[in-house]
């Protein structure tokens, strides 16, 4: 088990075995995320609420179409999927190695599950940005902001509006796809000191 002087690109094997630092830090990570999640599905149940002058489900005819309510449930499961993920391994312990190892970090459990509520997160947003981009289109004429505008523009030419039911998940995997590819160049006037 190294200890790591990132400043110094230094790496110096030592005895310390015990990796409760990092499960602790691993387990508060998972938590803090989850939330984003959480504030993200919330975001996009109020878009097909049927308010703001936006259409229930984010599509003409809902009592005909479902529209947008299945990414939302989607959505919602992810989120309640991470809450259970957010339960901290580093409260559990085993003995291992013949007793040598008495009290165990569960730092590996706690990175595995860090890492699957970061994807499960990455899945939420892109729902939201689907949910987003329908509820935009439903407000044309108007525009939004330049940068917004041109944002929309790359991502309608992965995934179309979407004008009556079918099978979203092909939608909801190209935005996924479209947030890990798509290049971020913010104005000027949206980053402080700048």
């Amino acid at each position: 088990n190294p200890t790591i002087f990132p400043d110094e690109d230094l790496i110096v094997s030592g005895g310390n075995f015990h990796g409760q630092p990092l499960a602790l830090a691993l387990d508060y990570l998972a938590i803090a995320a989850a939330e984003i999640g959480s504030i993200s599905e919330r975001r996009t149940y109020q878009l097909i609420g049927g308010k703001r002058g936006l259409p229930s489900f984010l599509v003409a005819n809902s009592g005909l179409n479902s529209g947008f309510m299945i990414p939302q449930y989607t959505a919602a499961s992810i989120v309640s999927q991470n809450k259970q993920l957010c339960t901290p391994a580093s409260v559990d312990s085993i003995v291992s190695s013949q007793g040598q190892e008495d009290h165990v970090s569960m730092g590996a459990n706690a990175a595995t599950k860090a890492y699957r509520v970061v994807m499960n997160i990455e899945r939420i947003l892109a729902i939201e940005l689907f949910n987003a981009a329908q509820a935009l289109e439903f407000r044309r004429p108007l525009k939004t902001s330049p940068y917004l505008e041109e944002f929309l523009g790359k991502y309608r030419k992965e995934v179309p509006f979407v004008d009556h039911d079918r099978i979203m998940h092909d939608e909801i995997e190209k935005s996924i796809t479209f947030l890990q590819k798509v290049e971020y160049e913010l104005p000027d006037a949206l980053i402080p000191g700048i």
